[in-house]
């Protein structure tokens, strides 16, 4: 199977800041970021997509609420299901159409995915994503007795629910992934982290946790082999004393020299530290190149122009490389050892 490059693109992708986030808008949205992709597969790659869908499952939570005395309520893997189909299906749109104008011919096709965690995950203990809308503190109070929630104030805005974040483990439908990306397709998977999903009894049983999609994506990039992982966010480049006087864009950066930074404190746990994060365990594992940029830039960073660059050690490249020939038949392998 040919290396693909997987693109992580975020929320902002399809909904910008100051919009209400309706469905043309977001369509609209998608188009730029749809273009972009033109533009890369015109250049050669081979490409796999990911997405965001936070404000997307906070909408459809929201509704399920307001017509809750109507309709049956759907537990958090079911919105994300629902989400993953929605999105896929505006990404497929816009990427038929930008095609269509570009003159390229690639079949798109949209995997419902969903992600392995382990029940016994750390994150359990203590959830801490929020999801859905901000009540006041009585109403918070009560959905805690009367359904079980954990909730938490935000000073500003109100009292949210909070759930559990777990490690993404396994990505189930990894080898039908793998099947369409060697026909030639491009592939949009493991949407919002994906459908988080436990085993028991042999059985995959859906739960209410949310993934990290960036983290879900490093995963989807180590188990297709990727080259390159492009993670797409709401700023050209990573930063040093971000919104500071003295900010500074990282351009080119090895891995250790980030991880140092990120020690350093650098990069907050609820904005950039998750991709850095992701950045690093994909390099970990044998990837080449990490970029992280904004959509507009998107076509210009993989051409090296802008973005942010993050590059593995030679040494452990080389290593990798060497390992990689010892690895067992790509075709079989849902899981890497991503947490070691």
């Amino acid at each position: 199977m040919r290396r693909p490059t997987v693109v992580a693109i975020g929320g902002n992708s399809l909904i910008r800041a100051g919009q209400r986030g309706g469905i043309e808008e977001q369509r609209a949205n998608a188009l730029i970021t749809a273009r972009a992709i033109a533009e890369l597969v015109q250049c050669g790659h081979t490409i796999v997509m990911t997405h965001g869908n936070g404000p997307q499952v906070g909408a459809h939570l929201l509704r399920s609420e307001i017509a809750a005395d109507q309709v049956y309520p759907e537990p958090l893997d079911v919105c994300g299901a629902n989400t993953q189909g929605a999105i896929g299906y505006i990404l497929e749109q816009a990427l038929i159409h930008a095609f269509a104008d570009a003159g390229v011919s690639a079949p798109v096709a949209t995997v419902l995915t969903q992600v392995v965690i382990d029940p016994a995950d750390p994150a359990f203990q203590n959830p801490t994503k929020p999801v859905g809308p901000f009540y006041t503190a009585e109403q918070a109070r009560q959905y805690a007795r009367e359904k079980g929630w954990t909730v938490v104030e935000d000073a500003a805005r109100g009292w949210r629910r909070v759930v559990p974040s777990p490690e993404p483990r396994e990505i189930v439908e990894i080898d039908a992934i793998r099947q369409l990306v060697t026909s030639g397709y491009v592939v949009i998977a493991a949407g919002g982290g994906g459908i988080p999903v436990v085993r028991r009894d042999g059985e995959l049983v859906g739960i209410e946790a949310v993934i990290d999609k960036d983290l879900a994506a490093a995963l989807l990039a180590c188990l297709l082999r990727a080259r390159l992982l492009v993670i797409s966010t709401d700023v050209e480049y990573v930063y040093l004393h971000y919104r500071e006087r003295d900010e500074m864009p990282l351009k080119h950066v090895r891995a250790a020299t980030l991880r140092r930074y990120a020690a350093g404190g650098h990069f907050p746990p609820g904005n950039m530290g998750p991709k850095i994060e992701a950045a690093l365990r994909f390099l970990a594992h044998g990837g080449r190149e990490v970029i992280i940029t904004s959509p507009e830039m998107l076509t210009e960073a993989v051409a090296g122009r802008a973005g942010t660059h993050i590059v593995a050690e030679r040494s452990s490249q080389r290593c990798r490389r060497r390992s990689c020939g010892r690895r067992r038949d790509q075709r079989t392998v849902r899981s890497v050892d991503f947490f070691g």
